[in-house]
């Protein structure tokens, strides 16, 4: 197992590889996705993404694809300060919505989505994670709800509020967009996009060396703000792969939003499985209390989730992925993002000390 930070775009800077290493991690997950472009003041840009309704911000440039120059800029600068670049985490709405959506430009996104999948895989990064989602992460919520007050997410309620036109993954790409809503998906519609989606990529995706890894939806329900959700139990994750027996065909395998699930699932056997399996290609490690639609997020070691546990089970399996803390509680201090992730990270090094000394 390797330990390593998620970084948004804006934190591709050189004082922030230099906390990453200073904590002890040793690889990054980059999102070049910027999800606060021209967002709101509600949308710190020192933490994650809430969920406004209204969007985010604005999804990129529609023909800017990832070049391989960036790419490789980006990654030496990873690699002078020490960290190994091993995923890039959601593509861009602009680069996909039709995509999402089973609209006109279907066909020419995902020639666009080849195209960066070549492009990543020549620039050396080994790993795409994605969430195949209309709604994406909506519907959350931010208060001091963890451990002494500290800043974290949660969910007070299912959230039914239909996406206005124009919005996909809670970002819109298109700021002109008639007035309306875009309609419902079912299930049915939704697994079939999902189904050309792997069917057009998972091929190009082997030639070129890298991984598709699924996100389970988050929030974990069976449908937000009426668009049908992919993966909101863990048995649906066997869906997924069987939807495409590809060995690029792999998980984003996020523990908190395992845990979020509704009673009666067991994240601990679904992480044995899929570890078994070889079909996490990394992990998103925080803690919870709750289950949808009411849960908050928890300093990692005080929530539902026996965080230990899960690291011996990875262990146990071989996992030989990078783990990161995907979200941490702000802590009340000068650099509460900072202080968060480096509590949080302390802990996973912890966890990963006991569990090599234990096999």
């Amino acid at each position: 197992m390797k330990l390593g930070f998620g970084f948004y775009r804006h934190m591709l800077t050189p004082a922030y590889y230099s906390f990453a290493r200073q904590v002890g991690a040793t690889h990054a997950v980059v999102h070049l996705v910027d999800y606060f472009n021209q967002g709101g003041a509600a949308n710190s840009r020192q933490d994650q993404p809430v969920g406004e309704l209204k969007g985010w911000g604005f999804a990129g440039n529609p023909d800017k694809l990832w070049e391989i120059d960036e790419l490789l800029s980006i990654k030496k600068g990873i690699e002078d300060a020490g960290l190994v670049w091993e995923a890039i985490e959601n593509f861009d709405p602009a680069h996909w919505h039709d995509v999402l959506l089973d609209g006109p430009q279907k066909k020419a996104q995902l020639e666009k989505l080849k195209t960066i999948i070549r492009n990543v895989g020549k620039a050396g990064i080994p790993i795409i994670g994605y969430n195949f989602s209309v709604a994406g992460v909506a519907g959350r919520v931010s208060g001091p709800f963890s451990r002494g007050g500290a800043v974290s997410v949660g969910m007070n309620g299912p959230v039914d509020d239909p996406i206005p036109n124009g919005m996909v993954w809670n970002m819109i790409y298109d700021a002109h967009a008639p007035a309306g809503f875009v309609p419902p998906t079912t299930p049915e519609q939704l697994w079939k996009r999902f189904a050309d989606f792997l069917n057009e990529c998972l091929p190009v995706a082997e030639k070129a060396g890298v991984r598709l890894a699924a996100h389970p939806d988050d929030p974990p329900l069976p449908t937000v703000r009426g668009q049908a959700r992919l993966v909101y139990r863990p048995e649906l994750y066997r869906k997924l792969i069987d939807t495409n027996p590809s060995p690029a065909n792999q998980l984003e395998c996020c523990v908190g939003t395992l845990g979020e699930m509704p009673e009666g699932e067991d994240l601990y056997e679904a992480v044995d499985r899929y570890s078994r399996e070889g079909r996490i290609a990394y992990v998103h490690l925080r803690n919870i209390k709750g289950k949808v639609p009411f849960y908050k997020e928890t300093h990692i070691d005080e929530g539902d989730i026996d965080v230990l546990r899960i690291t011996r089970i990875l262990h146990r399996n071989r996992f030989d992925g990078v783990i990161i803390p995907d979200h941490a509680p702000q802590l009340t201090c000068d650099a509460p993002w900072h202080a968060g992730m480096a509590f949080a990270m302390g802990y996973l090094r912890a966890c990963h000390q006991v569990v090599t000394e234990e096999f």
